[in-house]
């Protein structure tokens, strides 16, 4: 995968590398991000995957290059064969955290996600981006929107309960008819 620096209005994704595996494990550790990945195990096992599979992308959110959170892309596809209905194959899965509380709110994860799938898009031949987000969880659910995210369906998560399946398709290219 293209390891490039994306940068936005001076916020940038930049590769994650095992150097960043104490910041994102402390990251992950807090109970107010643990609210969105759900026990530390789990968010440790899906991180590592990612940081492993050489398709992935796992990448550093940075702001003026310090880092406030991780982003991760990756084709939907390695989570196994219990992918829930109606997810279109191609579909490449998104998760995200802006750790830095003084950082959210201000719509640095939705620059962050419209980075990531750029880079999604024009480096893979992923048809679509998918997120899962609790029902309870409206603000994400609305940063997701503003990100070009649609709601698809509700999936019935085993760790948070009712959640959104929310997808974002591949732009179409200009100038193809």
């Amino acid at each position: 995968m293209n390891a490039m620096d994306v940068e936005a209005d001076g916020l940038r994704l930049r590769p994650a590398t095992t150097a960043d595996w104490p910041l994102i494990r402390t990251w992950i550790g807090r109970p107010d991000i643990q609210r969105w990945w759900g026990n530390p195990a789990a968010a440790e096992a899906e991180v590592r995957l990612a940081l492993q599979t050489e398709q992935a992308l796992s990448r550093i959110v940075l702001l003026a290059d310090a880092p406030i959170g991780y982003i991760q892309a990756i084709d939907a596809s390695h989570w196994g064969p219990s992918l829930p209905e109606g997810m279109p194959a191609g579909t490449w899965d998104v998760d995200l955290f802006i750790a830095e509380t003084e950082h959210r709110g201000r719509g640095y994860g939705e620059r962050a996600l419209n980075l990531i799938a750029d880079e999604v898009f024009s480096t893979t031949f992923a048809l679509a981006l998918s997120v899962f987000v609790a029902v309870s969880n409206e603000a994400a659910v609305r940063a997701y929107e503003r990100a070009g995210f649609r709601w698809a369906r509700i999936w019935e998560d085993p760790i948070f309960g009712p959640s959104w399946m929310m997808l974002r398709d591949r732009p179409p290219l200009s100038g193809v008819r």
